[in-house]
């Protein structure tokens, strides 16, 4: 077998807001495994990597694919477990070519055409009336639950914002969820909560910054509002620093990005403790291109999710790649009539092998 490896960077159509700044592109890269003596054939996977947010990102990145690239020519294992965004795109490629090189890397009745994912659907963070706008747009679509990114503008705007929508949505009518990536200290994350408490959300990601889990836990402990754990899952690659971290903050959900959590074995031992642990979860991709979201949500059909998951931001880039999944307003499908018309996109990618 053999390996090759293309860097490819996507350009958000907007600018994307976070309380870690702006983004109007992300770097990703694309893995393909191949039989040397039929090289036509190929299973293709993403390794999406998040610039400013995954630890892997950096000098050693491309050495870590050369090292990959390497030890598959000589029928060797690789140890990936601090670079979760590799194995994610290495599990991806491998289950493609499996499967017949098609496309399909979890096959079931959803990969066939028949059944559905919820998702949330998400407003970014921007100015009152984009987001307004946005939300507004949401809304329209269809969507029973709404993820909202907070902590980059006033707040009192944001508090505007979700006071705008509860005063024409109960919470029977649209979930809320607020994403704060972090963005309250110490100081001020208490009144935060207690200011948003009344909009019955259903919960608030991250409030405060990763690595602080004894105040995290106080945090979960005392928050009027429920408290998912997003960020403080990465660089948490094995699974006893997994177990650790589960037991000593107790969260009420855990957020999943299985290209920052060790790939779908990494996404699923977590799962797997949450639910020993009487834990939520849902998935979240994290700004992957089409190729990775449809191997994302194939595997999170086959784990009969029973709340929203936050897989629909393929329509986010101007030049992303065709892919059998499609957004029916708050459902994710698959399209099956789309898969051979998809593979031939691949062959003009910069591969280095």
């Amino acid at each position: 077998m053999r390996m090759a490896y293309a860097p490819y960077r996507l350009q958000f159509i907007d600018p994307a807001g976070t309380s870690r700044g702006i983004m109007r592109d992300k770097l990703t890269c694309f893995i393909k495994i191949y039989d040397e003596n039929d090289p036509e054939h190929f299973g293709i996977g993403e390794a999406g990597i998040f610039e400013g947010l995954s630890r892997e990102a950096g000098a050693g990145y491309e050495l870590k694919l050369l090292e990959t690239l390497a030890n598959i020519a000589l029928g060797k294992s690789t140890d990936l477990t601090d670079f979760p965004s590799i194995q994610f795109g290495l599990e991806q490629a491998i289950l493609d070519y499996s499967n017949g090189c098609k496309g399909v890397c979890f096959p079931s009745p959803f990969t066939q055409g028949t059944g559905h994912i919820n998702i949330n659907g998400l407003v970014w963070m921007g100015r009152l009336d984009e987001m307004l706008r946005r939300m507004e747009a949401k809304i329209q679509e269809g969507f029973h639950c709404v993820k909202i990114k907070i902590g980059a503008i006033d707040f009192n705007d944001e508090l505007s914002l979700l006071r705008r929508v509860r005063e024409r949505f109960g919470p029977e009518d649209i979930e809320l969820r607020v994403d704060a990536n972090g963005a309250f200290s110490i100081d001020n994350v208490f009144p935060a909560l207690k200011a948003l408490a009344p909009f019955r959300l259903h919960s608030i990601e991250q409030p405060i910054k990763q690595g602080q889990w004894e105040f995290m836990r106080m945090v979960c402990q005392v928050s009027p509002v429920p408290v998912a754990l997003d960020e403080e899952l990465i660089g948490l690659n094995r699974s006893g620093d997994k177990r650790e971290m589960l037991e000593a903050v107790s969260p009420h959900y855990i957020v999943l990005k299985p290209s920052l959590c060790g790939g779908f074995s990494g996404a699923k031992e977590w799962i797997d403790l949450a639910v020993e642990k009487n834990i939520g979860w849902w998935v979240t991709s994290a700004l992957e291109s089409n190729v990775g979201l449809s191997a994302l949500a194939q595997w999170v059909a086959t784990l009969n999710p029973t709340m929203a998951q936050g897989l629909g931001t393929g329509r986010l880039f101007s030049n992303n790649f065709n892919a059998p999944i499609a957004l029916d307003g708050p459902e994710l499908t698959f399209i099956p009539e789309v898969l051979p018309v998809a593979r031939a996109q691949f062959a003009s990618l910069d591969w280095r092998e």
